[in-house]
């Protein structure tokens, strides 16, 4: 799996590095997807992700390799999509927010459970909506210090496309992409979680 994972990261990363629309833009959106590869590099023998979570990842890398070829506002499909519903601009990074609550919950939720940071279901929960906010929020702050540090890229990367609203609906679709993820997801998370526990207990006595 781990071999399948490098593949399909290292082709969707190659297309997207030729002849993106914004070469400075490319490399500030693929930023988060090379540090998302390099956890799942790290992890593999130190501390092993479960498929559901490794898949996310995978998942999350291509949405922002995607972006970072077109830029947000400029992804073919969402601009098909927003034609056809009659909308006014490309709502491609709506999806990329979704994703940075989605992911990152369960990610959260199996380090906060596997390593024992929390006693009970609900405290985790609770701290992985909060965590998932806290990333959305400091991510809307990373977006402003570089676009006050890259001028004419500026518009590219925040993709705000006008909307005065962009930033806040941005952390709310973050909020709801972790609270559809825990929602969704818990029983079979704990169930791969259960699994991997297993299996790395049997290898542990073995060994």
């Amino acid at each position: 799996m781990f071999r399948l994972w490098i593949l399909i990261f290292s082709l969707v990363l190659t297309w997207s590095a030729i002849s993106p629309y914004d070469r400075l833009t490319w490399w500030l959106e693929i930023a988060p997807a090379l540090a998302g590869a390099g956890l799942v590099i790290w992890s593999r023998e130190r501390f092993p992700l479960t498929s559901l979570c490794l898949w996310l990842i995978l998942a999350h890398c291509i949405i922002l390799m995607v972006g970072g070829h077109y830029t947000y506002a400029r992804v073919p499909l969402f601009d098909w999509i927003a034609d056809w519903l009659g909308q006014t601009r490309n709502n491609y990074d709506k999806l990329g927010h979704l994703a940075q609550g989605f992911v990152p919950a369960i990610i959260a939720r199996e380090l906060l459970l596997r390593l024992k940071v929390v006693n009970g279901r609900g405290w985790c929960a609770f701290f992985v909506v909060c965590f998932c906010l806290a990333l959305s929020a400091f991510y809307e702050l990373i977006e402003w210090w570089v676009a006050l540090l890259s001028g004419a890229g500026a518009e590219a990367f925040l993709g705000t496309q006008g909307y005065v609203w962009d930033t806040q609906s941005d952390m709310f679709m973050a909020l709801v992409g972790a609270l559809l993820a825990l929602a969704t997801l818990h029983r079979y998370h704990d169930a791969q979680m259960a699994r991997l526990s297993v299996y790395s207990t049997s290898r542990d006595a073995g060994g």
